[in-house]
């Protein structure tokens, strides 16, 4: 027990960025799915994660061949040869994607000084949301897996490779197609606990009431991709970041636009 604190506190002490993204995701998830389905989506989502990834190590399937390099497993937590913040990070990555993809298949009006988001049950559960999360998720990684793979230049450490370098800065694309899967596995998993009743509670915000709060999980998306590009920029590759800010600016301009023009557009929905 004692060597499990010590590594869990390890892994805390050198990941705290990881850390600090869950806790952006714990206050997101409590305002906006309530703080029952934030907790029990932490060990779900996990659990879902690690399998993916410890499937892919040995048999070469969500992600492709690819292999962990276990230096710091005497530093933080490792679970049967798969980085515990690893698979973790996969919880706030895959919410902030659906938080996002919801945030754009809903109709939002301002109120007030409110932004408020009229996010039915229908649109939570719907297969659009499920593709578009999955598809936000996958794009996360077109931005952090090329950086994460120069790892021994800079804090994350060299941690992973792949046995045959791929296409776009080294990343297989059966990575991305990985990536999309696993996604669409998570994204259903958020829609599975929005449908348990039992894991309802009084501080769920109706999303017909909600708030500028209502962007957290929106803010925590682009705020891993801008972590991740200043990475990209800050170790000198160019090529990368400037590929990198492109995708960023694809992603925020039109979802600008089209908020602007879901206000001036709004037309009265059923919650």
């Amino acid at each position: 027990m004692y060597e499990l604190l010590r590594l869990l506190w390890g892994t805390i002490l050198l990941r705290p960025y990881v850390f600090a993204f869950l806790a952006v995701y714990l206050v997101a998830g409590w305002r906006h799915i309530g703080w029952k389905r934030t907790l029990a989506y932490i060990p779900a989502g996990y659990a879902l994660a690690w399998a993916s990834e410890f499937s892919s190590i040995h048999w070469g399937f969500p992600y492709g061949d690819y292999f962990y390099i276990q230096n710091t497993a005497d530093r933080e937590l490792w679970v049967f040869g798969v980085p515990f913040m690893d698979s973790l990070s996969y919880v706030f990555l895959s919410y902030c994607s659906y938080s996002l993809a919801l945030f754009l298949l809903s109709p939002v009006t301002f109120r007030s000084g409110n932004l408020l988001t009229l996010e039915t049950t229908q649109i939570r559960r719907s297969r659009h949301v499920l593709i578009l999360g999955a598809f936000l998720f996958m794009l996360l990684d077109i931005v952090i897996d090329p950086v994460a793979l120069q790892g021994d230049r800079w804090f994350l450490g060299r941690i992973y490779g792949y046995h045959h370098e791929g296409f776009y800065f080294g990343i297989p694309m059966s990575n991305f197609a990985g990536w999309f899967l696993v996604g669409v596995v998570l994204v259903w998993a958020l829609q599975v606990l929005e449908r348990i009743r039992l894991l309802d509670s009084k501080t769920h915000l109706p999303s017909i009431r909600s708030s500028w709060m209502r962007l957290l999980g929106p803010a925590l998306y682009f705020s891993v991709l801008v972590f991740n590009i200043a990475v990209t920029f800050y170790i000198g590759e160019m090529l990368l970041g400037l590929v990198d800010v492109l995708l960023f600016a694809a992603l925020l301009v039109p979802i600008v636009c089209f908020t602007i023009y879901k206000h001036l557009n709004l037309t009265p929905v059923q919650p």
